[in-house]
């Protein structure tokens, strides 16, 4: 593989998991908490009332809620990019007992 062929595939691929991570967030209730990524005032100010700040920094914030469609519903209050946080990946957790 070339340097030049590296140099595009890796943005293709950043660009790839991201929009299936948006996909994922859009789309099921799989995740137990979305990250807001550069959160905006409106959003702050207007969050739904079931909704918990689990962490909050400078650029994102990571919120939950029980409603069903919070990823939807965060777009519609304002969001711009809502990731799903803490799912466990493709690999499956192991047993506990």
């Amino acid at each position: 593989m070339t340097i030049r062929a590296l140099l595009l595939a890796l943005p293709l691929l950043f660009l790839g998991w991201i929009s299936v991570l948006l996909a994922v967030a859009v789309l099921t209730d799989e995740a137990p908490a979305y990250v807001v990524v550069f959160p905006g005032r409106a959003l702050m100010q207007d969050l739904p009332g079931d909704a918990a700040i689990l962490a909050a920094s400078r650029f994102s914030v990571t919120l939950t809620s029980e409603a069903p469609g919070f990823a939807r519903t965060l777009y519609a209050k304002g969001a711009r990019i809502v990731l799903p946080a803490g799912l466990p990946g493709c690999l499956p957790l192991p047993q506990t007992r």
